[in-house]
């Protein structure tokens, strides 16, 4: 007898609501259990929920410490293992609770209406919790008269920063009067939460968007509990983004991931030691080529993307961070004294990241092409590594999953670039064939999930991943190659590897589209302004016109990109601020392009999407624009499930339509 079988489907945009995606993690004290968060979607109201888990690590039982429709995170244990610690919206904005792991209910312990941003940490003695908060609740897109003084007056994802720059709070761990120990205009606590000292007195943490300074990149400073504040790292240079730092543990010395501020803008960043009370970093990674901590571009919503990536072990000798190794991620143990001293402990063409270290245990995650994340332990010499939770497998078996092919090829001037290619799971080939260029520059594709590439392969589409020229995690003189001449290197690498593919039989030369967010927007409108092989094109949130950039930008004044890659202000360069605008070809552009463009972007303002629709109309070019309200600058990979399925759905409707039609 023949058992007969369903034949396997390809992943559809609808499965956005069925995936479930991990978050974040912590070890428990006695290291016996793992609190970790999963989001998830009910289908009914269209909404998207988060719950805590409690998984054994003796028994490998899981369970669900909060469920609801409330958005429940970041769990922090009690020192002594009995509590968590948390985030949640069950009250509507979030607050800070606490729950007995052994059962119980959970305990309100804030009630701040503008709600808390990063956090909660507990302090080593019990005694009390550290969180970041507005530091008013008044809009941060203000709907009243305001005057502006501030050089880096808005941030993209924050708001206007009168309004929106953050504060570092206390409150007593059983409640209590909830104490300001910052009242700067700054915004402390940039993307990451504070880190307390082994002694319970100070806190560590990390400040940006100074009211009185042009720099938005974070410096490092303390506060004491009485609110007394002061730098560590400051003028010296700046905490790499994103920013995270520790203690060492006799509470003497921090350390922090972060570059010089004579350093290349784009150049890869390196681990600091220095004392806590300021004076010059000791460098502890000379002669690491590679970028420690890494920056891969997700299409879901980011992984623990503002939990500490950086650990340092129990008696102070070593530091256990990522390193980005061009689309891979692994995991380094650095020595903290003596002689240089760094080595790989968990690797191979993947992308991990750390959770938590316990004596001689890792916790860590592990995402894949075909695997959004799961969860790992590793004892700290890599050996005996093993998968603890299996988040998305029923539903993953459900599907016909591409396959990835590691591609290597030369650039038109001989340079090495590396690129993937994921193909569909049905077909063959040449398939048709979309090149997505990621954003930055200074971030690269990484051999992790991705929802945008999953739906494009299981509608029959060939996906074309490059680290071109100006990508992370391989050198500084590949990153720096790309200044003075902003969109030339770039392109040659991306045409290279669509030329390989083809020449290899894989991708379709009459069925190729193009697409990509912010820098990869950018590089979209550059390709379809200088040739015509593209059946289609999909940029969003893109930078068409460089000179406007400068003057709308939020973060204009000291990114790196006017001063260095172009070499000076417009004014002092004009002529390669022209040169690398899109905007100025846009009048040659005949490929129909899909412009997709969120309201609320402060890093690649909608003033420049909009210059390039209309340059388009006018010259004749089928161009439509999709809009997202309420949506920042990264909103359609990680912000609301509205957002998110509105540009799933339009890129894959813009490419069957022009690209198969």
């Amino acid at each position: 007898m023949v058992l007969s079988t369903v034949p396997k489907r390809t992943i559809q945009p609808d499965d956005l609501y069925r995936f479930r995606f991990l978050q974040n993690a912590k070890l428990s004290p006695d290291y016996q259990s793992v609190a970790y968060c999963v989001s998830r979607v009910n289908v009914e109201i269209d909404d998207e929920f988060m719950d805590i888990f409690l998984l054994s690590l003796d028994s490998g039982d899981v369970h669900e410490l909060t469920s609801g429709l409330a958005y429940d995170s970041h769990p922090e244990w009690s020192p002594d293992g009995k509590q968590l610690a948390f985030f949640s919206t069950r009250t509507g904005t979030r607050q800070l609770f606490t729950i007995p792991v052994a059962g119980g209910e959970a305990i309100q312990i804030t009630d701040i209406p503008q709600g808390l941003g990063r956090g909660p940490v507990w302090s080593p003695d019990g005694e009390h919790i550290a969180f970041s908060a507005r530091a008013t609740a008044e809009p941060v897109f203000p709907t009243k008269p305001y005057r502006v003084t501030r050089t880096v007056y808005r941030f993209d994802g924050l708001g206007y920063l009168h309004n929106a720059s953050h504060d570092l709070f206390i409150v007593p761990a059983r409640g209590g009067e909830v104490r300001n120990l910052t009242q700067d205009e700054a915004h402390n606590c940039y993307r990451t939460g504070p880190v307390w000292s082994p002694d319970s007195q100070e806190i560590l943490f990390t400040t940006a968007c100074y009211p009185d300074s042009d720099r938005w990149f974070a410096s490092l400073r303390v506060a004491n509990l009485n609110g007394d504040v002061r730098d560590v790292v400051r003028d010296w240079g700046h905490v790499t983004n994103p920013p995270s730092a520790g203690w060492l543990p006799d509470g003497q010395k921090v350390v922090f991931l972060g570059n010089p501020m004579d350093a290349q803008k784009q150049s890869q960043k390196n681990l600091w030691v220095v004392d806590k009370w300021g004076g010059t970093p000791e460098c502890r990674t000379t002669g690491l080529s590679l970028n420690v901590a890494g920056k891969h571009q997700f299409d879901m919503p980011i992984i623990a993307r503002d939990a500490p990536n950086l650990f340092i072990s129990a008696n102070g000798e070593n530091a256990y961070v990522p390193v980005q190794d061009g689309g891979s991620k692994s995991i380094y143990r650095i020595g903290l004294s003596g002689i240089v001293d760094f080595e790989p402990v968990v690797n191979d063409a993947r992308v991990c990241d750390i959770f938590g270290l316990k004596d001689n245990l890792l916790l860590m995650y592990i995402s894949q092409f075909n695997d959004p994340a799961n969860l790992y332990l590793v004892n700290i010499d890599g050996s005996h590594e093993r998968q603890i939770t299996d988040i998305n497998q029923d539903l993953l078996e459900e599907f016909a999953l591409p396959e990835v092919e590691k591609l290597s090829f030369s650039s038109s001037d001989g340079t090495e670039v590396e690129g993937w290619l994921i193909r569909p799971p049905f077909g063959q080939p040449p398939y048709p064939t979309i090149l997505y260029n990621h954003g930055g520059p200074d971030m690269a594709w990484g051999t992790a999930f991705s929802l945008d590439f999953q739906m494009l392969a299981g509608a029959g589409y060939a996906v074309l991943l490059i680290n071109y020229r100006g990508s992370l995690g391989y050198g500084d003189a590949f990153m720096g190659a790309i200044n003075g001449r902003m969109g030339e290197l770039e392109f040659a690498d991306l045409m290279a590897g669509v030329d390989h593919c083809v020449d290899l039989g894989l991708a379709d030369t009459d069925r190729l589209g193009v697409c990509g967010s912010s820098y990869g927007g950018f590089l979209s409108c550059w390709a379809v302004c200088h040739t015509d092989r593209f059946k289609a094109a999909v940029p969003e949130n893109v930078i068409s016109n460089w000179e406007s950039w400068y003057g709308v930008a939020d973060t204009y004044s000291s990114i790196g990109l006017p001063f260095e890659a172009m070499g000076g202000r417009p004014h002092e360069v004009p002529e390669i601020y022209r040169k690398a605008s899109p905007i100025h070809l846009a009048h040659r552009c005949t490929t129909p392009t899909l412009l997709v463009q969120a309201e609320q972007d402060l890093r690649c303002p909608p003033e420049q999407i909009e210059q390039f629709y209309t340059a388009l109309k006018a010259n004749g070019c089928i161009v439509e624009m999709l809009r997202l309200p309420n949506s920042s600058h990264g909103g359609s990979s990680t912000g609301s499930l509205e957002t998110r399925k509105a540009q799933n759905d339009a890129l894959i409707d813009w490419m069957d339509r022009f690209v198969l039609g």
